[in-house]
């Protein structure tokens, strides 16, 4: 986890946020534990009730379970919650802006595909160099 915290939402949300990408990410499985309350907030420098809120967010949404004297665990269809809850909260939220900007800037669906899968267009190579003699010149 980044050891970094900015001033846009509370630290309980953000250690909550980033707990959260770590299971969409993987990085976290379902049985998994998650580190204890103590060893984070020594490690990020944050009261142990700060940590304590965010991972008590998880707890009431059903992504994490805590077992008597052995500590917080991820629960059993934890991923599949959380990816269904981001994919409505960006189709709700982002994808409207989004495809406004799409809109305003007149892009089509075969340049958003090309330029998708790693920023380079068809004409470029997996090196970055332009397999189109008169386009690197222009360079």
């Amino acid at each position: 986890m980044d050891r970094e915290w900015n001033d846009s939402q509370p630290i309980y949300r953000q250690l909550r946020d980033r707990v959260v990408a770590m299971i969409l990410d993987g990085v976290l499985k379902e049985g998994d534990p998650l580190p204890s309350v103590r060893n984070v907030a020594a490690e990020y420098r944050v009261n142990p009730l700060t940590v304590l809120k965010g991972y008590q967010q998880l707890v009431d949404e059903g992504l994490v379970e805590t077992r008597r004297g052995l500590g917080m665990f991820i629960n059993a269809g934890a991923r599949s919650l959380l990816l269904q809850g981001e994919r409505q909260k960006f189709l709700g939220e982002e994808w409207p802006r989004v495809y406004a900007t799409i809109q305003r800037l007149g892009l089509k669906p075969e340049e958003l595909l090309e330029n998708g899968a790693g920023g380079q267009s068809s004409s470029e190579t997996p090196s970055g160099t332009s397999s189109n003699p008169k386009k690197e010149e222009e360079r």
